[in-house]
């Protein structure tokens, strides 16, 4: 193919050619530049997203921890608190052995006196020396007196003697 163009025109077709392909590069690169944006952005718009979704499920993990740890502290107060009024109710309706003896010695007679105080709750077992069958007698009617003891018993071999008596009587502490 022969070009029979004068240099002129040739050189206007050429600089015509060169700037179509100047300006096709250049919208290349424009597009280029554009897609590349708009998948950055789009990258970034997603990065953000999984950021606050994340943020959210750690917010709410904590909130979580935290009202398990509520919960478990919770539980904690309240088995303590039942403890303390368990131990309240014990100190409460305790049964104090001061409280059983002083009972016991302000029933025992002048001339009584005891060998023996056991102790198993709620029963009692006391042995001891009596001079006389009206000494024992009083202590028994004095036992029956008493609000706090029950069922008092004292065996037949207690009664056979008139003087000297060695006895021992059994009885339930009621509180």
């Amino acid at each position: 193919m022969i070009n029979l163009l004068p240099p002129v025109e040739k050189r206007k077709f050429s600089s015509e050619k060169n700037k179509r392909i100047a300006t096709i590069l250049w919208l290349l690169v424009l597009f280029f530049l554009t897609c590349s944006i708009l998948i950055l952005f789009s990258i970034k718009t997603y990065i953000q997203t999984q950021v606050k979704s994340q943020q959210y499920l750690l917010a709410e993990i904590k909130k979580e921890k935290n009202q398990s740890e509520i919960e478990n502290l919770q539980e904690e107060i309240n088995s303590i608190n039942l403890s303390l009024m368990e131990l309240n109710s014990f100190y409460q309706n305790g049964i104090y052995l001061s409280d059983i003896l002083e009972k016991v010695s302000n029933t025992l007679p002048k001339e009584l006196y005891l060998n023996n105080l056991s102790i198993v709750f709620p029963s009692v077992s006391l042995s001891g020396f009596a001079p006389t069958t009206e000494t024992l007698f009083e202590f028994k009617e004095n036992l029956e007196k008493e609000p706090g003891f029950k069922e008092i018993s004292f065996p037949p071999a207690n009664w056979v003697n008139l003087t000297d008596i060695d006895f021992s009587v059994t009885f339930i502490i009621n509180y």
